[in-house]
C-alpha cells in the first residue's frame, strides 16, 4: 500500500475505507475492508467506523449546503489549504 510512516497500517486502511465509501467505490471499500480485517479490524470497530463515516458525510453536506462559515480558530494553514488558497488567486 504505502511505505511505513507515522500512521499504523490499520489506521491507513480505515482512512482508505472512509475515502472509498465517500467516493462510492464498492471495489475499494471491499478490498480495504478485507485488508483492515487482516490487520485486526473487528465487527464492533467496523460498525463504529461506518457510523462515523455516515455522520461525517451527513454533517459535511449540511454545513456545505447551509454555507456555514469556518470559525476563525479552526483556520490553520496546511500545505493543502495553502494550495487551495493559491487556486483562488
Amino acid at each position: 500500500m504505502i511505505e511505513p510512516g507515522a500512521l499504523d497500517p490499520l489506521t491507513k486502511e480505515l482512512i482508505y475505507i472512509a475515502v472509498s465509501a465517500t467516493n462510492v467505490c464498492s471495489y475499494c471499500v471491499h478490498s480495504h475492508t478485507a485488508a483492515a480485517r487482516a490487520k485486526g479490524l473487528n465487527d464492533e470497530q467496523y460498525a463504529e467506523l461506518v457510523a462515523i463515516i455516515g455522520m461525517a458525510n451527513e454533517t459535511n453536506a449540511l454545513a456545505t449546503a447551509l454555507q456555514i462559515p469556518v470559525d476563525p480558530e479552526f483556520m490553520v494553514l496546511t500545505p493543502v489549504s495553502t494550495i487551495r488558497n493559491w487556486n483562488l488567486v
